[in-house]
């Protein structure tokens, strides 16, 4: 196994969940949380690192001499750190943006090269063309919009979307980021020889994962209405039928674990890693588990106009994953809206706080 693990992005959600999970399985090595702290409660998962014994290091993955002052060398970078929002850089300037999720890459990769360690990319599906997405036959049913099973694109079918779907259309400035590291990984691990894996993870969710409406939208709908803070259907006509699949946290920590001890089946791969069909909801069906679990119930906005490169539905066909490794995600919808739940309500000021600024 390998003994000091960098993870970028270590006080983020998925980050600290993954060192956390990490140091759980491999005591014995070095952990090392790497984060500038800039996204609102990264702050809050520092006792939670620190109790387990995970190192954090404050810095920064646009500076590439944070890096480089690392305590040891890592064996294993894990590149977690990203401007996450679909959103970001729409109706600014996308340099933050940029300089984080490209330039922040390039610098990780550069640590990389130096060590010749091991590199293990989280990348997303919003790599996948929007209009091409949201060309896709659909019908719609009382609560949601449904992928038919007859599809003429490449790469999409009644699973949802798979990594041969074409490339070709703008993604979002987000995905434009990610997609572009992802060949910065590849062209570098030929160039240098070490090893690495890309992995295009869906939505991402469980407790701990301090939402805000750019980003987190399941931990974000829980918890509104556990606080009963009111809530808006945006775009596709107000409805809230567009769908997404996620993943509760706890299912992509045991995938990454279980990836990084046999890395080299799973070297110079690029996989989509997300619910599936078994794990989808519509904005609707949201609302109503939340409505269930919390027993809560909110007045909804309708704001009929798109944002820009927003998308009807995404499944994530992950089935070149599960032939590889077998893997299925564990835990329902309806369990990971309950986790979430009894995580607001043993946290409700903490998450209040976030919440409302």
């Amino acid at each position: 196994m390998h003994e000091n693990i960098l993870i970028t992005g270590g006080a983020g959600f998925a980050g600290s969940a993954l060192a956390l999970s990490i140091k759980r399985r491999f005591p014995e090595s070095r952990v090392y949380a790497f984060d500038n702290l800039k996204r609102r409660g990264s702050e809050m998962n520092l006792p939670r690192l620190r109790a387990a014994g995970v190192e954090f290091v404050h810095g920064d993955v646009r500076d590439l001499s944070d890096l480089l002052a690392l305590p040891k060398m890592p064996d294993l970078i894990i590149e977690a750190s990203a401007e996450p929002s679909a959103q970001a850089g729409y109706g600014g300037s996308p340099q933050y943006l940029i300089d984080t999720n490209l330039m922040g890459c390039y610098n990780c990769l550069e640590l990389a090269r130096r060590s010749e360690c091991d590199f293990f990319f989280l990348s997303t599906s919003r790599v996948y063309p929007y209009r091409m997405l949201n060309s896709l036959e659909f019908v719609e049913t009382e609560k949601r919009f449904q992928l038919t099973s007859a599809q003429s694109v490449r790469g999409a079918s009644e699973f949802g979307v798979a990594e041969d779907f074409p490339m070709e259309g703008a993604r979002s400035l987000y995905g434009m980021t990610k997609l572009a590291a992802e060949l910065m990984v590849a062209e570098y691990a030929d160039a240098y020889g070490f090893r690495y894996f890309i992995e295009r993870f869906g939505v991402l969710t469980g407790p701990w994962q301090m939402a805000k409406s750019d980003q987190g939208v399941v931990a974000l709908w829980v918890a509104a209405h556990v606080l009963k803070k009111n809530l808006a259907y945006i775009g596709f006509g107000g409805q809230g039928k567009q769908v997404r699949d996620f993943l509760h946290v706890d299912d992509f920590c045991d995938l990454v674990i279980a990836q990084i001890e046999d890395f080299g089946a799973f070297h110079g791969k690029r996989l989509n890693a997300g619910g599936g069909n078994a794990v989808s909801t519509s904005l609707c069906e949201l609302t109503q588990l939340c409505e269930e679990v919390t027993g809560n119930r909110l007045d909804f906005r309708s704001e009929p106009e798109n944002r820009p490169a927003d998308v009807r539905v995404f499944i994530t066909d992950h089935r070149q994953l599960s032939a590889i490794h077998g893997w299925k995600p564990l835990r329902s919808a309806q369990s990971t809206v309950q986790d979430i739940f009894e995580w607001v309500r043993a946290n409700e000021t903490l998450v209040r706080t976030l919440i409302t600024n």
